[in-house]
């Protein structure tokens, strides 16, 4: 399917919750709509689904104007955050009943294919309300996935469960996509759920669409501050600064040496990334010094905060690493490694592939 949006744009009353966008979907690839609580991607979604009719703008699936055609006449599979699934029928039947509507042969073997993928195989004769909350997310995942709808919309879907289980559906979610047909929009506010998925992904923040690609690029080279703020967990450290003849001034005075493209103003914000930050020093790297506010240890990462002549960092060190609160220590950046934004938001410089494998 080739779902296309042009210049659609969704008011309530007096609110603008989509201001007029256009995007066209890569047919038959995941598409990440990436972004903070309310930045519009329920909304979105909701008008590509057929639940909702644009203010403004057409609504295009191959070519054909579907604007205002409702979701009962569209061919979709959705989950939401609030799973829907049909109480007075198993699991199994549940998972089923896409594939009975359509009688598809081998209707047991994909069921359990499906199940035992979701790890809800155990659960297949029991009814929904015999389940937990995640579980019965997963049953309504199943079934989404059965339908095998040429567009699926998932608005985060595992967002209700725990996190070694989301850890391990992301993965299982990411094969299931690319073996299937289908153009998958999946919503999500977290980075790396998007980094994950791979695909694309279209940014969004306050009801505009920001920047929309390939997932690796748009991470790489977000367009703009507000693209790097909402593609960067932890966020992006974003310090203000001032060009010169060698690079760009840091607050304190230090000079981080980049080459700046031609007519470039001379207020900027310099970004960088919290896993750019190191406690080693490698050769041509700049230091500054820096004292913990906080350090907190997750998975095999030590994330810490600390207070510096530039102002609060947040640097992200592989490894376990011990702090005292209070401790003074150094942190080390390279300059190949840094962004360079108009301090009005425009990117004007980012790493090149050669120098992220730093």
């Amino acid at each position: 399917m080739q779902l296309s949006l042009e210049r659609v744009g969704k008011k309530v009353g007096p609110q603008t919750h989509l201001y007029p966008q256009s995007l066209e979907l890569v047919s038959g690839a995941v598409t990440v709509l990436l972004g903070a609580t309310q930045a519009g991607k329920t909304s979105l979604m909701r008008i590509m689904a057929g639940l909702d009719v644009p203010s403004a703008g057409r609504v295009l699936v191959d070519g054909v104007d579907v604007t205002g055609v409702p979701v009962r006449r569209r061919n979709v599979a959705m989950v939401y955050q609030q799973f829907i699934n049909y109480p007075s029928m198993t699991v199994f039947d549940n998972i089923a009943s896409p594939l009975k509507l359509r009688g598809e042969a081998g209707l047991a073997e994909r069921v359990q294919e499906l199940a035992e993928k979701l790890h809800i195989d155990i659960f297949l004769d029991r009814l929904p309300a015999e389940l937990s909350g995640g579980q019965q997310q997963r049953v309504a995942l199943a079934r989404a996935l059965a339908k095998n709808a040429p567009l699926m919309l998932l608005d985060e879907p595992l967002v209700n469960l725990d996190y070694k289980l989301r850890e391990e559906l992301r993965e299982e979610l990411a094969q299931l996509f690319a073996l299937g047909d289908s153009t998958v929009v999946y919503a999500t506010t977290e980075p790396g759920e998007a980094l994950l998925l791979g695909g694309y992904t279209a940014v969004m923040d306050a009801g505009e669409l920001l920047q929309y690609g390939p997932t690796a690029e748009v991470f790489h080279r977000p367009e703009s501050i507000r693209v790097a703020r909402a593609f960067s967990d932890p966020p992006m450290n974003l310090i203000e600064v001032q060009a010169c003849a060698e690079g760009v001034r840091l607050p304190n005075g230090v000079v981080v040496p980049l080459v700046l493209p031609a007519g470039r103003p001379e207020r900027l914000t310099l970004g960088i990334r919290a896993s750019a930050l190191r406690v080693h020093q490698l050769d041509g790297d700049v230091a500054l010094e820096a004292q913990v506010e906080l350090a907190e240890i997750s998975g095999s990462d030590t994330f810490v905060h600390a207070q510096t002549p530039v102002g609060e960092v947040v640097a992200q060190l592989t490894g376990v690493h011990n702090f005292a609160m209070g401790e003074h220590f150094s942190l080390h950046l390279h300059p190949s490694q840094v962004y360079v934004f108009d301090a009005n938001g425009p990117l004007m410089l980012a790493p090149t592939q050669q120098e992220r494998a730093r």
